[in-house]
């Protein structure tokens, strides 16, 4: 079981002393790299962060390329370098990360990718046989495992030992209801402990896993479980979030009568330490699930590296969600990889993401456990009973890496807050943020009124790759406004509109090569015409994302909305993101929404809907001073034709302002899938409005 694991351990330990070398060639100013280059001189751009030689010879980064270089006598000069070798040598990469990582697998196999030209069609180590479960379940010792808040009315903190055990009861309760390999175990759950934990029992058999929030309603719910027919439903009898506290089991009779396939839905104590199940057909709770079966050792079900893991949901506002199939294997690579590589998460790190169990980033920040860290989870508002709570969190349980969302960095700053002055912040190293793009006044905001000497990690990816596509890259220096590097074996590229590669300019973001998290395929996808549709249909062979990016002159990617966002005013494409930064820049402005009008002769106008400060109105004055700011900063094109002020603005339930709905709406369709929403009750403002149509 742990050969793996010792073999990985030998290595790292041959290797560190080379991985100061490694380090320090990281570290080599890059003009010195490139001295006898021909290329043009550009005018120095100061780095916002760089880290120390220090951090950098103790980074897994600079072990792992010297652990390249003994195994497969490459050595690397710097992240670029690694970077261009693990696209070009994907089977190499992968496998040097498997022994790095310390992958526990029945087997590895002798190929480790078959079909690598084949989009879809590769497959990454088509021989091994592993469980994901396994991987996160390494230790059963009395250190910290998981430390939780649940605002301020709750606070718990659970042993590797006591996860373990019950995980262990868990699994074998599911196995007592008939759970086996292939079946579908559903959370309707907070951010709590037991979702992580019944996650990794469902995977522990072979289960799928598949959740969302509890904020949803009854037909959101339905919308996404009534496709997988779930054998047992796992939800909270309620969760809090603002200081009030909301029932979801009174949702479960409503539930259940929609999803014949449940055979026992198991209700998890949250706001209320016993409660009242009875009447509520094949239900029971916690207790009485896992009564009568004891812990344990674990029976790990060893499966193939595709078998399925997760589905996950698309946003669902443009119709009812895609079911998205994640393989354990792919999963576990490339969060072990984005974990331990472009993070630096290291055994005894404490991390945290503030997400729900709708966002995959909850997934993501579960596999941290594979890395041997402490899951700091928190489930709530982040900004009760003041903005300070997760800033409090981090001081109070050591936060090593904090992950949020631009959103929530944006609205600390909009808030006036600057923890920088406020809390210690000692020791957390990294910052991620994600969700939406992080404009460069946020990179200000960060290193001004957070924490000086901070990683921060702006990275993008998805539901549907479970992970990402640019990361940051903690051996290097971050600059203003711009994502760090590519992932580690993504072939990450920018293509136009006839699929040539270009720099410097905007365009789709592409992946030329296979990677092992592709998701394996869409459920009641038979064919398989909906997952060629939805990536392979803009570029044969090429992955095409979706989202509107641009490669910098230091290789740096900058990303400008959603593709299907864009806007086009007189042929001209605008990405959202480029609006965005300059409107929220002002003070009257709490955030907005911009969408694309048709208007005359098939044209488009670019409309932008403001939510202002309370006491703030949009007169004249303030129009003006929005235009100004936009055409200084952009160009006449990006400057809105009109101006209108919302209450609210509608988002997702994992944050994200939903441009398409606000769209349909403006142009009288119907938005097929409302539930997807936190606050679809907002569309409402769009409709009908007399400032549009004239």
């Amino acid at each position: 079981m742990a050969k793996a694991s010792r073999r990985a351990g030998r290595s790292a330990k041959r290797t560190v002393k080379k991985a100061s070398h490694a380090a320090a060639k990281l570290r080599r100013p890059v003009a010195a790299r490139t001295r006898a280059s021909a290329r043009p001189k550009r005018p120095a751009v100061k780095p916002l962060w760089q880290p120390s030689l220090v951090r950098i010879a103790a980074s897994n980064l600079a072990v792992f390329m010297a652990q390249v270089e003994q195994d497969w006598g490459v050595r690397h000069r710097n992240f670029k370098s690694l970077w261009r070798w693990s696209v070009e040598q994907p089977g190499k990469f992968w496998t040097s990360l498997w022994d790095f990582a310390g992958v526990i697998a029945e087997t590895r196999g002798t190929r480790a990718l078959v079909n690598g030209s084949k989009m879809p069609g590769a497959r990454f180590f088509p021989d091994a046989r592993l469980n994901y479960a396994e991987n996160l379940l390494r230790r059963r010792d009395s250190g910290q495992a998981m430390v939780f808040w649940g605002e301020d009315k709750v606070k718990r903190s659970l042993t590797w030992g006591e996860v373990y055990e019950t995980v262990s009861r868990l699994a074998r309760a599911l196995k007592a209801e008939g759970v086996k390999p292939g079946d579908r175990v559903a959370g309707y759950l907070p951010n709590l402990p037991e979702t992580a934990m019944a996650m990794m029992a469902a995977a522990s058999v072979g289960a799928i896993w598949s959740s969302c929030s509890p904020d949803f309603g009854v037909q959101g719910v339905l919308d996404r479980f009534g496709q997988i027919e779930p054998t047992v439903l796992i939800c909270a009898d309620g969760y809090f979030y603002g200081g009030k506290t909301f029932a979801t089991i009174d949702k479960l009779p409503a539930i259940l009568a929609k999803l014949p396939s449940v055979k026992k839905a198991v209700v998890v104590p949250y706001t209320n330490p016993t409660p009242n199940v009875g009447g509520i057909e094949r239900t029971v709770t916690l207790a009485d699930f896992l009564a009568g079966h004891p812990g344990g050792d674990i029976a790990f079900e060893r499966l193939p590296f595709d078998h399925p893991l997760f589905i996950m949901f698309s946003s669902g506002t443009t119709g009812v969600p895609k079911c998205i199939v994640h393989g354990a294997g792919g999963t576990l690579l490339q969060h072990l990889k984005e974990h331990r590589l472009h993070c630096d998460i290291k055994r005894g790190d404490r991390v945290f993401y503030f997400t729900t169990c709708g966002w995959m980033m909850w997934n993501w920040l579960i596999s941290a456990l594979g890395s041997e860290a402490t899951l700091l989870l928190y489930d709530g508002n982040p900004f009760h009973p003041s903005g300070n709570i997760l800033f409090d969190y981090a001081d109070a349980e050591a936060m090593t890496l904090f992950g949020t969302s631009a959103k929530y960095i944006d609205a600390v700053n909009k808030a006036g807050l600057k923890p920088i002055e406020t809390h210690m912040l000692k020791t957390v190293q990294t910052m991620t943020s994600t969700g939406s793009p992080l404009v460069p006044e946020s990179f200000d905001f960060v290193y001004r009124s957070i924490k000086k000497d901070l990683h921060l990690a702006s990275i993008s990816g998805g539901t549907d790759i479970i992970s990402c596509f640019v990361l940051g890259d903690p051996t290097g220096p971050v600059y203003r406004g711009e994502i760090q590097q590519r992932g580690l074996a993504m072939a990450v590229d920018v293509f136009d509109d006839d699929g040539k590669p270009v720099r410097g300019e905007k365009g789709e973001l592409v992946c030329t090569k296979p990677f092992p998290c592709m998701p394996i395929y869409f459920w009641n996808d038979q064919s398989g015409e909906k997952y060629h549709a939805a990536y392979f249909g803009r570029f044969k062979n090429i992955w095409c994302h979706g989202d509107y990016i641009e490669i910098t002159p230091r290789d740096g990617l900058i990303i400008h909305g959603r593709s299907d966002a864009v806007l086009n005013p007189g042929g001209v494409r605008i990405g959202t993101a480029e609006i965005y930064r300059q409107v929220e820049q002002l003070d009257e402005v709490v955030e907005s929404i911009v969408i694309g009008q048709d208007w005359a002769d098939g044209d488009v106008r670019v409309v932008l809907f403001v939510r202002l400060r309370p006491g703030v109105a949009l007169d004249e004055a303030l129009q003006k001073k929005i235009r100004d700011q936009i055409r200084r900063n952009t160009t006449p094109r990006h400057v809105p034709a009109k101006i209108v002020q919302v209450a609210d603005i509608p988002r997702t339930k994992s944050g994200k302002i939903v441009e398409l709905a606000v769209r349909d709406v403006v142009h009288g369709r119907t938005v097929k899938n409302k539930e997807a929403l936190a606050n679809p009750e907002a569309l409402d403002l769009y409709r009908d409005l007399a400032e549009l149509g004239a």
